[in-house]
């Protein structure tokens, strides 16, 4: 497949100690606590605890040295370049265990807020422009009618929000994965960020598929850094939540301990995709779970709060994408529904398409395919539920099949009467239970 017309530039690494934009005092404290904690001397170390240059790091040391809070330790080590080791004075020390007692944060210099925001708009996933080949390289492995292809591929490229609907067992959920596939560029995630002295972690190992990064040797001052450290090279990152969303989820997570605060889930998705599976399944009822995303979707900004009760906005740049089996109408008003620019049903496929999927399945299932038997299933069964095909049917009454086949101990094969037994368990009757 090819990539996706889009050209993310990466972050330009900070040349001088003012380039940074963070307080000095916030960097020298995560200095000295970095110092403290990694117990780390060299120059070129400290750089790359804290994900810095070397020449910016040694500016930081310098200023610290002024302050008499770093010391050198006289001593220069062979295997490091011949650098020069530093370690904390008595002062240095008292210093970091105060720091450490207003935050355990140290290792990364976090990026301040504002800077952010222009990276935010280097990468945005609206720059993304996805071709009907691209899309329909990501879905090879579903069957679906062009016509749908023909909402898909607008939306996607449009980067706004997306309500799928439909009845269950459709692909829903396997059509927004195919979405998150089609996009296949890299973003650049931060570590942390900054915002008013506060550091707020971004970077989460379960979200973000971080890519290779070329290794260079970083006791060299003339070496290349091709982009800001402080950032992590990444697919664009995908959430996916469902009944277990609560809007809580949604805000800051502040670390009593750690005294940081962690990312919310719309925030770590900056740049690629947020899909809300399964919407009114939630202990939230659907229109709260919009009215929550009023702001962000229509102004592309999310507003958070501090434990103080700071409010502070942050950018809100992310393909949402709601799936539901419900009608809208039944879950949402309309001024709800009027904030999602895209609204797609996903229907149960035809019989041509059915037949193919099914045989599609039986090919990867190792299952041999039988005329007769799918004569009997389109002829006889399916006529008992008005001839209502779906997605997820072939799946399950072959891998019923297989279930059968196995502990009978006889080789994969379909007949009716297996197709009857996979057929049983498809469905529940209605029927009165006496206790």
């Amino acid at each position: 497949m090819n990539a996706p017309t889009s050209t993310v530039l990466a972050p330009p690494p900070p040349k001088r100690l003012e380039d940074m934009k963070l307080p000095i005092v916030m960097m020298r404290d995560i200095l000295l606590k970095t110092i403290f904690r990694k117990n780390v001397e060299m120059v070129s170390d400290l750089a790359q605890a804290l994900c810095l240059p070397t020449q910016v790091t040694q500016e930081m040391v310098d200023q610290a040295r002024g302050q008499r809070l770093l010391e050198a330790t006289g001593t220069l080590s062979a295997t490091s370049g011949n650098e020069m080791g530093y370690q904390l004075t008595d002062a240095g020390k008292a210093r970091a265990l105060d720091a450490l007692a207003q935050s355990e944060y140290f290792g990364a210099m976090p990026v301040p807020l504002e800077v952010y925001r222009e990276q935010v708009k280097r990468q945005s996933v609206r720059n993304v422009q996805i071709t009907r080949d691209q899309l329909t390289g990501a879905m090879g492995h579903l069957v679906l009618p062009d016509s749908l292809l023909d909402h898909l591929g607008p939306a996607v490229s449009a980067g706004r929000s997306i309500l799928m609907y439909g009845p269950p067992g459709n692909g829903k959920s396997s059509i927004s994965n195919g979405i998150r596939d089609a996009l296949g560029d890299k973003v650049y995630v931060p570590r942390a960020i900054e915002y008013a002295g506060q550091v707020i972690t971004v970077y989460d190992p379960i979200v973000h598929s971080s890519a290779e990064a070329e290794v260079q040797d970083p006791t060299s001052l003339r070496r290349i850094t091709r982009y800001d450290a402080r950032y992590v090279c990444c697919e664009r990152p995908t959430v996916i939540t469902g009944g277990e969303l609560t809007l809580d989820m949604l805000d800051l997570v502040y670390n009593p301990t750690a005294r940081t605060y962690q990312a919310p889930l719309q925030l770590k998705a900056t740049g690629g995709i947020f899909i809300v599976d399964d919407l009114g399944r939630q202990q939230e009822p659907p229109q709260s779970i919009i009215n929550r995303w009023i702001v962000p979707l229509e102004e592309s900004k999310d507003i958070l709060a501090l434990q103080s009760g700071e409010k502070f906005e942050v950018p809100f740049d992310t393909l949402v994408i709601f799936s539901t089996n419900f009608h809208p109408n039944e879950i949402f008003d309309q001024a709800a529904l009027r904030r999602i620019f895209f609204k797609i049903k996903i229907d149960g496929p035809d019989q041509e398409n059915f037949l193919k999927i099914f045989a599609m399945v039986a090919r990867k299932r190792g299952m041999p395919l039988d005329e007769a038997t799918l004569i009997h299933l389109l002829k006889v069964k399916y006529p008992t539920i008005d001839n209502v095909y779906a997605n997820y049917q072939p799946n399950f009454l072959i891998d019923q099949m297989i279930a059968i086949c196995d502990f009978e101990g006889i080789p994969y094969q379909m007949n009716p009467d297996l197709v009857d037994r996979a057929w049983a368990n498809m469905f529940v009757r209605d029927e009165v239970i006496v206790k």
